[in-house]
């Protein structure tokens, strides 16, 4: 698979590995300010799902810094990661190479969510879940937003 023109897949992938639903409400936002992917993306043009993206990934940053938190690699933790890599992947892929954008994001978003676990539990022993998370939730929120920006806006040119 070539990958020239998937950059913004890979990486939105790995934004992926470590918020699962920070994709999703990425480009539900982007959707929202009627930016175009450069990919097809059917499933958020419909404001119920827009606004269901940004519901969960919001959740998501919540639900995180409980202590009842699940491990993001436990199965529903990476079917989400799959998932929302795949759809993400594909509406940032270039038109007519979407299965590869799907296919690139995920590639990257599974393994490393293992990396980006060992990474918080590291945090998580030095600050504490609350601050780690906190810290993660900046990092990962102004990557996905920076990644489908540049997309968006890449596609416009």
């Amino acid at each position: 698979m070539k990958l020239s023109g998937l950059l913004s897949s890979v990486l939105i992938g790995a934004v992926a590995s470590a918020r699962s639903m920070t994709p999703m409400a990425a480009i539900a936002v982007a959707r929202l300010a009627g930016r175009r992917t450069p990919g097809e993306l059917v499933l958020l043009d419909r404001s119920p799902l827009k606004y269901g993206a940004l519901a969960m990934g919001v959740g998501e940053l919540l639900g995180d810094k409980m202590k009842s938190a699940p491990d993001r690699t436990v199965f529903l933790g990476l079917l989400a990661r799959v998932m929302s890599a795949g759809i993400a992947g594909a509406a940032l892929a270039p038109r007519g190479r979407e299965d590869a954008g799907a296919a690139a994001a995920i590639a990257v978003a599974v393994p490393m969510a293992y990396a980006t676990l060992s990474g918080r539990k590291r945090a998580m022993a030095t600050m504490g879940q609350t601050r780690s998370g906190l810290i993660e939730d900046v990092l990962i929120v102004a990557a996905g937003a920076a990644i489908v920006a540049l997309a968006v806006n890449q596609g416009r040119s």
